[in-house]
C-alpha cells in the first residue's frame, strides 16, 4: 500500500541563469542550478578548461558544455588555462531543489530475484558504461532538445521511494512519460547511436541510448521497437523507436534520462514544459 503517493510536479527552485559575465571572463547560459546543463564561451586565448579540477572539452568556437547531478554540491568552479599560462576562475552557485520523496507501507516486488538480478546486472553494466564513453563529435549537445514523446509525466527526475524498513530506494535519474505502447519516440536532438540493445536489459527493457556530443547523451527505455542501429546518425525530430514496457515497468511508458559525464541531468530543465498533446 502506497501511504504517500508521487505528488505533483515540485517547483524548481530559482535556478540562477548566468549570461555574458564580464569581460575577459566566462559568459554561461542555462541553469546552474542540480540536475541543471549550461553552455558557455571561454575566455579569449583559453587552452584548457576544468570543472571541479576535472578536464571539460572546448570546442573550436570556444564553446563549451557543463552539467550538474542531482545531488551536486553548492558551488563548482571553473577555471580556464589561458596561453600565455594565466588562470581565470569563476565560482558557480548551483541552486539546490527540493524533490518528491514517496513512502512506502510493503517492500518492492521485483520479477528477478535479487540473487539473479545481482549475477545479471554486471555485464549489462559494463555494456552500458562502454556505450557511454563513445565520443561521436555530434554537434546535437548545441541544438534546443525537444521531447522525444508527447504525454503526462508519471514520474518525475530525482524522485525517490523510502521503503518500510528504512531502506532507500535509487532516485528516479530521468522522467517517465506515460503513453500507449507503440507511440513513436523520437530523437530529442542530433547525434550517433551508440547502443541499441538487440535484447531486453533487466531494468532498461529494449534500451536506445544517443550521444549528442561534449559528453552528453540521452538513454531510451522500455521500447518495444528500434528502428536506428548502433553508429546510425540521428536528427533532431527523427523517429527512432517505438514505445513499450520492457525491462521493470508496471505500465506502458517511456523513459527517457539524460546524462553529462556521469552527472544525470533533468530533461524538463533542458526540454522545457511537456507540450500540448495533439
Amino acid at each position: 500500500m502506497v501511504v504517500a503517493a508521487i505528488a505533483r510536479p515540485v517547483a524548481v527552485a530559482p535556478a540562477q541563469l548566468a549570461e555574458a559575465m564580464l569581460p575577459g571572463n566566462f559568459a554561461l547560459k542555462g541553469r546552474l542550478s542540480q540536475g541543471g546543463m549550461a553552455i558557455g564561451i571561454v575566455p579569449a586565448g583559453t587552452v584548457a578548461l576544468t570543472l571541479d579540477g576535472a578536464a571539460v572539452p572546448i570546442a573550436p568556437d570556444g564553446a563549451f558544455l557543463i552539467a550538474f547531478d542531482r545531488d551536486a554540491g553548492p558551488s563548482a568552479t571553473l577555471a580556464a588555462t589561458r596561453r600565455d599560462g594565466s588562470l581565470v576562475s569563476q565560482v558557480l552557485a548551483i541552486a539546490p531543489r527540493a524533490w518528491n520523496i514517496s513512502r512506502l507501507a510493503t517492500l518492492p516486488k521485483y520479477p528477478v530475484p535479487p540473487a539473479d538480478f545481482d549475477r545479471l546486472r554486471p555485464p549489462e553494466l559494463v555494456q552500458i558504461n562502454a556505450a557511454r564513453r563513445i565520443d561521436s563529435g555530434s554537434a546535437g549537445w548545441r541544438q534546443p532538445f525537444q521531447w522525444p514523446a508527447t504525454g503526462r509525466i508519471s514520474t518525475l527526475f530525482g524522485s525517490q521511494r523510502l521503503y518500510k524498513n528504512g531502506e532507500a530506494g535509487s532516485y528516479h535519474s530521468g522522467i517517465d512519460i506515460a503513453v500507449p505502447q507503440g507511440t513513436p519516440v523520437l530523437a530529442p536532438a542530433d547525434g550517433v547511436v551508440i547502443l541499441a540493445s538487440d535484447h531486453a536489459f533487466l531494468l532498461e527493457g529494449n534500451l536506445l541510448m544517443i550521444d549528442h556530443g561534449m559528453g552528453l547523451n540521452s538513454a531510451l527505455m522500455h521500447l518495444s521497437r528500434i528502428v536506428v542501429t548502433a553508429g546510425q546518425r540521428v536528427a533532431r525530430g527523427e523517429v527512432v523507436a517505438y514505445s513499450g514496457m520492457t525491462g521493470r515497468v508496471t505500465g506502458p511508458h517511456l523513459h527517457w534520462g539524460l546524462r553529462w559525464r556521469n552527472a544525470k541531468i533533468d530533461p524538463l530543465l533542458v526540454a522545457g514544459p511537456m507540450p500540448e498533446a495533439r
